[in-house]
């Protein structure tokens, strides 16, 4: 990713030869700072979840696995309606204010959990905390379209989406030691003083590359080496939905992320419940799973790379590596016929894993495709749609895993719907947008 292609250098009359500068990848360090808050935030309840199981006498609120989905839908419903004004908010007042409010409202919702005492406040917190969150990919997906060729986006974004990776392991970390000194209303404040930091560090450090005053004119060059866009009309978002590139990215987005959404909330329960594992016993497996879906992050968002080198076109080898993705995450149905002995928890931590890292490199390629598919003025309106469908999708898997483990207390079904929805998901994808041809807005 080092050197600048030579013809784009030279079409803005600098030598090829010239160091083209790495102020883009500040802007993806910061991006992943963010993200990793996101995630911190976001996993301190999975975490909490035995321990608020118990009683109030107990220390705990009473929470029940029906209860606990419930929650976890409240959360996502109200992310999934944040993520078209999100995305729509992002693009009318622009990636540096936008990004700076979204970080600061998650950021007061999630320490207002501190002051939890009910599920029904809980509930409250969490609905809050989900219109927050809701702005982090569409202001993150719009800043990496305006900072990085068509060719790096990919890979620029399986790096700042390891965030979501590091942000649980972080807090599989900390969230054991929070509550053993201080209680477990205290997890949700180790944010807080990171979410200040990142706030100050991105207004004084984010501007559009054009106003970037640090940027060279060789780096500058790079970023903007894609054809130029045709300028159009500004587009409501609601029209969007009238193109087959908008469901190409939001069915399958619609179908996908709720996995996610079941590992985050629900891999601590799977662990305690069929290995016996306490709070502190759950730290290693979730490392490990994390550690291996922060490494499917990288390196699934750099495969249309290896595909390119290939001979692959840049739309064939986006499409390659989604579907290399997709079959890696079947295995994970071997789940279901494991024992709740030492060697199956080892399988169990090594089946996550690879589910986990096979969803974070297709996950990588699937949010490339909407600035793929359209121009940077729609960028972050189309994410917040394919985002929100993800998120009522993330809705509809909470109920049904509460549901199925209030009634049965089994995973299988669970994993089963995992292994299968990401090969459908691909299929969906390659019909409705062959190529994925672009949107023109002008028409």
């Amino acid at each position: 990713m080092g050197n600048p292609d030579s013809g784009a250098l030279r079409g803005a009359g600098i030598s090829p030869i010239v160091k083209i500068g790495h102020v883009r990848w500040t802007i993806c360090a910061m991006l992943f700072a963010a993200t990793t808050i996101n995630y911190m935030d976001r996993q301190v309840l999975g975490l909490l979840k035995p321990t608020l199981m118990h009683s109030v006498a107990q220390g705990g609120i009473g929470l029940t696995e029906d209860s606990f989905g419930t929650v976890v839908a409240f959360f996502t419903f109200f992310y999934a309606l944040g993520q078209l004004g999100a995305g729509r908010f992002v693009d009318w007042v622009g990636t540096r204010i936008g990004y700076m409010a979204i970080m600061a409202v998650w950021s007061l919702s999630a320490m207002s959990h501190a002051l939890v005492n009910s599920v029904v406040q809980l509930g409250f917190a969490r609905s809050f905390l989900g219109i927050g969150e809701s702005g982090n990919f569409p202001a993150a997906n719009k800043a990496n379209a305006e900072w990085f060729p068509q060719k790096e986006r990919s890979f620029s974004f399986g790096i700042f989406n390891c965030g979501a990776n590091v942000g649980v392991i972080l807090a599989t970390l900390l969230v054991p030691l929070a509550v053993h000194y201080f209680g477990w209303h205290s997890a949700f404040l180790i944010t807080g003083i990171f979410s200040a930091s990142w706030i100050l560090l991105w207004y004084f450090k984010y501007h559009k590359p054009t106003e970037h005053p640090t940027l060279s004119a060789a780096e500058l060059a790079y970023i903007n080496q894609d054809p130029p866009e045709k300028p159009g009309p500004s587009m409501p978002w609601i029209k969007l939905f009238g193109f087959r590139q908008t469901w190409a990215y939001a069915i399958p987005k619609f179908l996908t992320d709720p996995i996610w959404w079941f590992y985050l909330y629900w891999l601590p329960g799977y662990f305690s419940v069929k290995f016996n594992l306490s709070l502190i016993g759950l730290g290693l497996p979730i490392l490990i799973v994390y550690n291996a879906s922060a490494i499917g992050s990288i390196y699934g968002g750099y495969l249309p790379a290896t595909f390119i080198r290939l001979g692959f076109s840049a739309t064939r080898a986006r499409v390659a590596a989604m579907s290399l993705c997709a079959c890696l995450v079947v295995p994970i149905f071997l789940i279901n016929y494991l024992h709740a002995d030492n060697f199956g928890k080892w399988a169990a931590i090594g089946l996550l894993s690879l589910a986990a890292a096979a969803h974070q490199g297709w996950s990588a390629n699937l949010f490339t495709t909407a600035s793929d598919m359209f121009p940077r003025s729609a960028v972050g309106s189309a994410t917040g749609i394919g985002t929100m469908t993800g998120a009522i999708g993330g809705v509809l898997i909470a109920k049904l895993a509460g549901h199925i483990l209030q009634i049965s207390g089994s995973y299988s079904l669970l994993f089963i719907i995992a292994a299968s929805v990401y090969l459908v998901s691909l299929l969906i994808n390659v019909l409705l947008a062959p190529g994925l041809k672009r949107v023109d807005l002008t028409v």
